[in-house]
């Protein structure tokens, strides 16, 4: 059997997969704490104040990884429903709920930190700008997935309701991140594409590690709110019962 076909289906298996998070989610928070406290390092003490910006350039590197992640988390919330809703696999609509909530806060984080960038290089907190406003729109994107699942009482009903709001709502993610060439904004544009980056390396490296490090705390948060979601949701099946009795090889 195919070695990734063999993995994809080992992850429809519930005690399977949560042995498998368990092994992986150590190595992600040390992956996060690492990168975190390199990035950190490079980013307050090492890289330089912008020559137009100043000091204020730093929340870059926070602001900018969190946009991204909310995205990227966003879109894989989107490609795991569209899993969970044709082949049916629950781990799938786990992962798609467990999503959310993180990818909530990552945006609440951008928004935030993007007003504070925004008041001594614009002038104000706030601008109904098509980036800040598609942002926005993102957020409350991931708070309808939430709330939707809350307001069914069985949880793959809820789950697969949740799913498709999320496959729907992805076609927000094209506007967030072309809307600085379609319309005419404040928001500056991409620094970093396919051809290059217009980041010096001082800061640019900063900003690699920030972007690295979130992808290790998602990892981890998300493994760990699935976990807990299934030990919810099995409480009652064997397999979580040998686990929590001690008996589980």
């Amino acid at each position: 059997m195919n070695p990734i076909y063999l993995f994809f289906h080992k992850t429809g298996s519930p005690p399977w997969f949560y042995r498998f998070a368990g092994k992986l989610i150590p190595w992600l928070w040390a992956g996060f704490v690492v990168l975190t406290a390199i990035g950190l390092y490079l980013g307050l003490l090492r890289a330089p104040p912008d020559y137009q910006q100043g000091e204020s350039v730093r929340i870059m590197y926070l602001h900018v990884p969190a946009a991204w992640l909310s995205m990227m988390i966003y879109g894989m919330m989107a490609v795991t429903g569209f899993i969970a809703l044709v082949w049916r696999i629950r781990i799938m609509e786990v992962l798609t709920i467990s999503s959310a909530p993180v990818g909530a806060a990552f945006t609440i984080i951008a928004l935030v930190t993007g007003s504070l960038w925004g008041r001594p290089t614009w002038g104000t907190y706030w601008v109904w700008d098509a980036r800040l406003t598609s942002e926005l729109v993102l957020l409350f994107l991931y708070i309808g997935v939430i709330a939707l699942y809350n307001a069914y009482d069985e949880p793959r009903k809820a789950a697969r309701a949740a799913a498709l709001m999320a496959i729907v709502g992805a076609v927000n993610l094209p506007i967030i991140h072309y809307s600085v060439m379609w319309w005419n904004t404040l928001h500056q544009g991409s620094s970093i594409g396919t051809s290059g980056s217009s980041i010096h390396p001082s800061m640019l490296w900063p900003l690699v590690f920030m972007a690295f490090a979130f992808k290790f705390y998602y990892g981890a948060n998300l493994l760990s709110r699935a976990r807990l979601k299934l030990l919810a949701q099995d409480h009652r099946k064997r397999w979580v019962q040998e686990l929590l009795s001690g008996k589980e090889k």
